[in-house]
């Protein structure tokens, strides 16, 4: 199973990093998580995923970035109900303002 790359195992990471340059154009939405959020499992066993997780993306993709982060969290919660998270998420939301 592929975990990926463990932080502070390691003093020099530089040979298991990479740049990449992505350009954002106004009102593009670009969207950081950790596992924990499509990996996430309700009372059925049934993971979030990644599908489900795009749609709320996709839903809200016009809104602040605070309400993108706020309806994915909700969201989450909802279909886990009263199952307890087994990894942490992380969430992060950058979006370019339009130009006026």
């Amino acid at each position: 199973m592929d975990l990926g790359f463990l932080i502070g195992l390691e003093e020099n990471i530089s040979d298991f990093i990479n740049q990449l340059e992505v350009k954002v154009n106004p009102g593009e939405v670009m969207v950081l998580y950790t596992d924990g959020i499509p990996e996430a499992v309700n009372e059925q066993q049934e993971m979030y995923g990644m599908e489900r997780l795009c749609g709320v993306l996709q839903e809200n993709r016009h809104e602040s970035v605070d309400s993108i982060c706020e309806r994915v969290v909700k969201d989450v919660k909802q279909f886990i109900g009263t199952q307890k998270l087994l990894d942490d998420i992380t969430l992060v939301v950058l979006k370019k303002n339009s130009i006026a």
